[in-house]
């Protein structure tokens, strides 16, 4: 045995913790479930009633014992006598017609239950599933490929895959053997005995799962060809790519729907424009288009626009990902013309088709705090806006004074209100923290809250910890996922808080401010010959701003800019 120190955090220190890193929004729902399981904690309604009020409801309820007597001595109705039969037969026997004067509507329903929900992926898949003829095995195999989809439409589940669970689902259910039943004393319940004669594909069924090899061919065949015919079907329904392996797979879907539909209609315009030429009618200006289309799909320069396409996703991506159109035109053979019309046609297609009814929701962002302008003076302002405000039920603290109170009662009493006077110091810890921090930032971004973003200045946690003279990991909780308004806008707190390289005239530069300078400077470059990460460096070095070539691309790949090779044009 030994003696020893360690430094551990008691639970109002983790309570206190966690509840300086909540913002409003967290903190009100934790209040909210404190006030839930805590019955010592309780809301103080905004109406807040005078004293008057007050003692004329305490007088009501201390009646005296007489008029308590004198109640219960009084003669109860019969309370058959209490029935209105007119009303009673009016509501439930008279099938004739009422006025909406003579009933009530008890059970209205809310309008919030008419509210529709956003459809999903899956939802307007099946939905375009059910209007269509297939067969069994084709339907649920379609069903397999809608259920394996990702967030981007694409298919994550292997052929080999679906055929094994569409044979787990055209397997009829058993039910597990009786113990000692045909010698099955010695193995576990759940291997299934198979019945005599049942070879292929019956013999492939153990603990839930089938054997591919072990079932017949004829079988798989069959089931490989229904996943296939399904995949089909999925991949041509709205919108036009979903069920795709990889991206390849998923343009050149669309293409070949896309070149479909063109040739439909154009077969369609040219039968109506030779209809009205036989019947010697004067054409249309509509007819005349479609003339003018027709001829335009036999010329071959226009033609070949979906087939370039093609050539160009399946052969060329990575060239086109690249942009080099030299070496994309020397590949397809065609001219730069011819080239540059398929290229602009595959930036129609969408790479990801799932992802328009996989939108994620609106981040809802409520301010903390506030800064505001005052007499020529910023101060900070705390959102309390709807937050309840806490107090402790009197009626508790009087069953602590009353002697006739439980021990047991007393000590479960005590621990409740101990937790809630913890939680309320801490909620005012919080607000502290908060208010002295953002204090701080107010003295320190002066020059930003009067002029915008330029004129940031780079600011430390630690520097800020050191003023108000607590730890930096305080501040960091008591900045961490909060947001401010200022008349710039809104901004994380955290936006303040960067580092800063040596700017012009001696000063430091905010690293926000130096990301916006390389962003600027890509923006404006040429196209045809970017700007190299030296030539960035240089750049900001003439400006003043003293940069490594190093730090230039680590910043440039941090806000997912491609590299000069990736962005150059040819």
């Amino acid at each position: 045995m030994k003696v020893s120190q360690r430094q551990v955090l008691t639970p109002g220190l983790v309570q206190m913790v966690s509840v300086l890193a909540l913002n409003k929004l967290e903190l009100r729902e934790m209040i909210n479930t404190e006030m839930v399981e805590n019955p010592v904690l309780e809301e103080l309604e905004e109406t807040v009633v005078s004293l008057d009020e007050r003692a004329g409801i305490e007088g009501d309820r201390e009646r005296s014992a007489e008029e308590v007597a004198a109640e219960s001595e009084r003669v109860e109705k019969d309370p058959f006598d209490e029935i209105d039969f007119g009303s009673y037969f009016q509501d439930y026997l008279d099938p004739g017609f009422r006025t909406a004067s003579n009933f009530e509507e008890y059970d209205k329903p809310s309008f919030e239950n008419f509210l529709s929900q956003p459809s999903t992926l899956s939802d307007h898949l099946a939905w375009q599933l059910g209007s269509l003829t297939l067969s069994p095995e084709v339907r649920a195999a379609a069903e397999l490929v809608v259920g394996n989809l990702n967030e981007n439409g694409y298919l994550t589940a292997s052929d080999e895959e679906l055929v094994e669970a569409l044979m787990q689902m055209q397997q009829p259910e058993r039910t597990a053997p009786i113990p000692f039943e045909r010698g099955t004393k010695s193995r576990p319940p759940h291997v299934w005995d198979v019945p005599e004669g049942a070879e292929g594909e019956d013999n492939a069924v153990q603990d839930g799962s089938v054997d591919l090899a072990a079932a017949s061919d004829e079988t798989v065949g069959a089931l490989l060809a229904a996943v296939r015919e399904a995949r089909k079907v999925v991949n041509f329904l709205d919108p036009v790519g979903v069920g795709s392996r990889d991206l390849r797979e998923c343009l050149l879907i669309q293409i070949c729907a896309q070149q479909g539909e063109a040739s439909l209609v154009l077969r369609r315009r040219q039968a109506h424009a030779a209809a009205a030429a036989a019947k010697n009618d004067e054409a249309s200006e509509e007819d005349y288009g479609a003339v003018e289309v027709v001829a335009a799909v036999d010329n071959p320069g226009r033609e070949d626009v979906f087939s370039i396409a093609t050539h160009i996703v399946t052969n060329c991506l990575p060239l086109l990902q690249k942009k080099d159109m030299r070496e994309l035109t020397r590949s397809c053979g065609r001219t730069a013309d011819d080239v540059n019309a398929a290229v602009e046609f595959i930036r129609t297609l969408d790479p990801r088709p799932g992802q328009r009814y996989n939108q994620s929701e609106t981040r809802l962002i409520e301010p903390d705090v506030a800064f505001v302008k005052r007499d020529d003076v910023y101060v900070v302002l705390m959102n309390e806006e709807d937050m309840p405000t806490l107090r402790l039920n009197q009626g508790y603290r009087k069953m602590l004074q009353q002697k006739q109170t439980e021990k047991e009662v007393k000590e479960y009493v005590k621990e409740r209100y101990k937790s809630a006077i913890q939680l309320l110091r801490n909620i005012e810890q919080r607000k502290n923290t908060i208010v002295r921090t953002c204090e701080v930032i107010v003295r320190r971004q002066q020059e930003f809250l009067e002029h915008g973003v330029n004129a940031l200045k780079p600011m430390m946690i630690k520097e800020v910890a050191e003023e108000i003279g607590v730890h930096p990991s305080t501040v960091s909780r008591a900045v961490a996922n909060k947001y401010v308004h200022t008349s710039q806008g809104v901004f994380e707190l955290r936006f303040f808080f960067s580092e800063g390289v040596n700017g012009p005239e001696g000063g430091d530069l905010p690293l926000v401010l130096l990301k916006r300078k390389v962003k600027k400077l890509i923006e404006e470059e040429d196209e045809r010959k970017p700007l190299t990460d030296d030539q960035l460096a240089a750049e900001l070095q003439r400006q003043g701003i003293q940069v490594t070539r190093r730090t230039v691309a680590k910043y440039r790949e941090d806000m997912q800019i491609p590299s000069t090779h990736q962005r150059r044009v040819r």
